[in-house]
């Protein structure tokens, strides 16, 4: 029995839960046969197992990955409701280790979904909804980070030129750089903002691009990977993908004009089983560790495919970079620059000669830098007071606060919590 797990030498909150495939009694249970074939009849159980293997730890708090192997016994959604049976047909073709414990409803996670969730009856209906159960964490470690993946935030640097606030970039210096579209009602496709691969199924990108918040319906939209140009296709480079759901932070919220809690997911829908293709043209970027904290004059460089200047009736056909410096909180908060719009959930960055910012049309899209080697995104480029205008920097998202809140609702691996700059 396992009644803890340990990775580099740190113990989880969690209990593990193992399953019978040949018959035996599992977690310290105690083997009853019949008297005929002396082939198993049940299994006394020790406090906190049950089932007919014993197999269904009553304890487990929380659940590991997506909890496709979670086995606990919650049976309320998050919303409080009561689950409802599992029908026959379902334990018969999804839960080979809850077959022979007859009739439940305790939550599980059947067609990979993100996490364990159950059906319910809202309204004289019966849907589907996430359950109320902890993700499982380990305990700090004071290893070194690792990054999701370990290609992320590795590129190839191409070709720029030099123009007015920034540089023409190619897609390969940077291959994260998501293209997400919008198909109006006249079914065009109508580029919407940027956004930042983190993995290959999922995106980072503003809340605020989806204006229509909860009732935001994925079918209109789609989104591009490894795309140099608006108005140019090209086919070896581009993978192209339908969106299959969004998820806006649920504190969005741009009641005092300053966007506070703009971030979103993006997840796409897979092609043959897959998303996403690695490849010189499109990459993940590598996830900060929690809280992570900027040093301000660090070099950062922000991309996009948005307007080369504020005032512009239309935006730019390709995408361009520019690099812009890490900003004080104190002096991003200062009266002259943004006051109190500025929360604990934002930083600013820009140029000392504000030549250089992001502009409309950049909404979403990443601002990284390098550590290491890779390339990490801090930021989400969020809003700002016109384009490059004085005592006006940009103002982004800060994506290392967000970490528990990207893993609860994508399922990704854990991001190590050690930190990457010396904290003064």
């Amino acid at each position: 029995m396992l009644t803890q797990r340990s990775r580099n030498g740190a113990l989880s909150i969690c209990t593990c839960v193992l399953f019978s495939v040949r018959g035996e009694c599992l977690n310290g249970g105690t083997s009853v046969p019949t008297l005929t074939t002396r082939e198993l009849l049940f299994c006394l159980c020790p406090d906190g197992f049950k089932g007919k293997h014993c197999e269904i730890d009553t304890r487990v708090l929380c659940y590991e990955g997506r909890g496709m192997y979670y086995r606990g016994t919650v049976s309320r959604s998050e919303s409080g409701l009561p689950c409802q049976e599992w029908d026959l047909d379902t334990r018969v073709r999804y839960m080979a280790s809850d077959v022979n414990k007859g009739r439940h409803n305790y939550c599980r996670n059947l067609l990979l979904k993100r996490r364990p969730w159950c059906y319910v009856r809202k309204n004289q209906e019966l849907v589907w909804e996430y359950c109320d159960i902890p993700r499982y964490k380990p305990a700090p470690t004071m290893s070194e980070p690792s990054p999701e993946s370990p290609s992320c935030g590795v590129r190839t640097k191409g070709k720029m030129m030099k123009i007015v606030g920034g540089m023409v970039s190619t897609v390969e210096a940077q291959p994260w750089m998501a293209a997400v579209f919008w198909r109006s009602k006249t079914k065009d496709r109508v580029f919407r903002c940027g956004g930042s691969l983190i993995s290959p199924c999922w995106l980072l990108t503003a809340a605020h691009c989806f204006p229509d918040g909860s009732q935001t319906k994925p079918r209109h939209f789609s989104v591009v990977l490894g795309k140099n140009a608006l108005n140019k296709t090209d086919l070896e480079m581009e993978q192209n993908f339908r969106v299959e759901e969004i998820i806006l932070h649920e504190g969005y919220d741009n009641s005092e004009g300053n966007f506070n809690n703009d971030i979103a997911l993006v997840k796409l829908k897979p092609k043959g089983g897959r998303c996403a293709v690695e490849s010189k043209s499109v990459k993940s970027v590598c996830l900060p560790p929690t809280n992570q904290s900027l040093q301000t004059g660090l070099n950062c460089e922000i991309s996009g495919y948005g307007k080369e200047k504020h005032g512009l009736w239309y935006r730019s056909q390709v995408l361009r970079e520019a690099e812009v410096q890490v900003l004080s909180d104190e002096t991003c908060r200062r009266d002259d620059h943004y006051g109190d719009m500025i929360t604990r959930n934002m930083f600013c960055a820009g140029r000392p000669d504000w030549s250089q910012d992001a502009c409309e049309g950049d909404s979403g899209g990443p601002l990284v830098c390098e550590v290491g080697g890779r390339m990490f995104l801090f930021g989400i480029i969020s809003w700002g007071d016109g384009c490059a205008q004085e005592n006006r920097p940009g103002v982004y998202t800060r994506v290392s606060n967000y970490n528990e809140w990207i893993q609860n609702k994508t399922g990704l691996p854990f991001v190590n919590p050690g930190p990457l700059f010396p904290i003064k």
